[in-house]
Order: structure tokens, then C-alpha cells, then sequence
């Protein structure tokens, strides 16, 4: 897996358009963040791209919107908060692959750094056909020679900005993303004795691989949350609607046995 330190290493920057796919959705009173957390996580890779040289132009999504541009969801306070952080102004695209995003980009020389607006404005981010995703990550992907990774709470989806646009450019892991995937790498493969895990939320069915895999790890595995219904009717108790089909039913009690 190469990673951004990878990158950093090789000192080929300079000059390079970087499109880095960060996880700066983070709540909002109107226009005021409440906690921007997200972003400082987020200033480490960007910073480094930019000390190196790189143009760095960043994307991320904020809120739900459903694929057209919706005032509360915006990320220009983000633009903003991340300027501050950086100590170095933040141009802000007012779309996502449009007019105003591939001004702003060619604009840019090296070390600056530029925000697209929130990618889900765009209903090729999200769009379940591999065509539709694949006309927007290709717009994404013409602002940039080469793209990192890291939004580490985005990379399980199968979006543009997120699966199809690392298809199309040499990419890398941000400092986020690597750390993530070596804590699970030891969690998972050498993990400490005992050894309990805790898994809560209501969707079981995005979870069965999970603890399908940390039933012959963990010590203990514990149960929380919405989840425990469904557990509860594998086990023959009477509980509201199960959020599983039968044959999904029928692996939760096979882990009950």
C-alpha cells in the first residue's frame, strides 16, 4: 500500500496537482462549525503536500444533500476554519468539477491549496451506476495528477471521490487512512490478550463479515445498540420488525450456536 510518506519521499511534487479526498464533515449552527475536529485531522497531509510544493486541491462531502447544491450543507465555512488552521488562505470552488472549480485549480500554483465544494452536490458521487460515477470521478480526476486518500471514515464506500477516481490516478494513503489500517492490521491479526470488542449501531447486515471474522479472534465479543434485537429474534425471542432477511438471520444464529 503505498502511502503519502511514500509520496513525500520520492520529491517529485513540485509543481504536481494533488487531489486529496478528506473527511471534513462536521457539524454546523448555520454557518458556524461546532466542532472542527474533522478539520484539524484532516490539516496534517494537507500541509505536507503543500510544503512539498504540490497544488493541493481537496474534496470532501458535508451533511446529505441529494445531488444539488443546498445552502446549509456548503463547505465554504469549512474553507474558511481550514484556512485559519493552515495559517495560508484556502481558494473556494463554488461547485464541485465545474466552471468554477477548474479556474480556481488552474489559478493555483504550488503550496496553494484549494477546497471544492461538497462533492454530494453532484449526484454522480453517490449515483449506484458504475457509468454515472464514473463521468464524475473522471471530471474529479482531470484537476489532478495525482490522488491521496484520506478520509478514513468515507473509504468503505464505493463513491467516486472515494473508489473510482483511485482507478484513474497514481495514488497513495493519507496519514489518516495508514494509521487506521495499522491499528486494524494488529487488532485483527496480533492483538493484545484479553481481547474484547465492543459493536454496536442498528445495521447488522454491514457488520456480519465483521464479526463473522472476530468471532475466532476476540475473547469476548459484545453487543450493543439496535443490533441486539436482531440477536435477540436469532434467538427466537419475540422483537419488532428484524432488520435482516432470513437468510442473514439464519448466519447470526449460526454465531449464536
Amino acid at each position: 500500500m503505498r502511502t503519502l510518506a511514500d509520496l513525500l519521499a520520492d520529491g517529485d511534487l513540485r509543481g504536481k496537482r494533488v487531489l486529496v479526498r478528506s473527511d471534513l464533515n462536521v457539524p454546523l449552527d448555520g454557518q458556524t462549525i461546532t466542532d472542527d475536529g474533522r478539520i484539524k485531522a484532516s490539516v496534517p497531509a494537507i500541509e505536507a503536500l503543500a510544503e512539498a510544493g504540490a497544488t493541493v486541491v481537496v474534496c470532501a462531502h458535508l451533511g446529505r444533500p441529494k445531488g444539488t447544491p443546498e445552502d446549509k450543507y456548503s463547505l465554504a465555512p469549512v474553507a474558511k476554519r481550514l484556512g485559519e488552521l493552515l495559517g495560508r488562505d484556502v481558494a473556494f470552488a463554488t461547485d464541485t468539477v465545474g466552471e468554477s472549480a477548474k479556474a480556481t485549480v488552474a489559478a493555483a500554483g504550488p503550496g496553494d491549496v484549494v477546497l471544492l465544494e461538497n462533492l454530494r452536490f453532484n449526484p454522480g458521487e453517490t449515483a449506484k451506476t458504475d457509468e454515472e460515477r464514473a463521468e464524475f470521478a473522471q471530471a474529479l480526476a482531470s484537476l489532478a495528477d495525482v490522488f491521496v486518500s484520506d478520509g478514513f471514515g468515507v473509504v468503505h464506500r464505493k463513491q467516486a471521490s472515494v473508489y473510482d477516481v483511485a482507478r484513474l490516478l497514481p495514488h497513495a494513503t493519507g496519514g489518516l487512512v495508514s494509521t487506521e489500517v495499522d491499528v486494524l492490521k494488529r487488532l485483527t491479526q496480533n492483538p493484545d490478550r484479553p481481547y474484547a470488542v465492543v459493536l454496536g449501531g442498528a445495521k447488522v447486515s454491514d457488520k456480519l463479515g465483521v464479526i463473522g471474522n472476530l468471532l475466532g479472534t476476540a475473547d469476548r465479543l459484545l453487543i450493543g445498540g439496535g443490533m441486539v434485537f436482531t440477536f435477540l429474534k436469532a434467538q427466537g425471542h419475540e422483537v419488532g420488525k428484524s432488520l435482516l432477511e432470513e437468510d442473514q438471520l439464519d448466519t447470526v444464529r449460526g454465531y449464536l450456536d
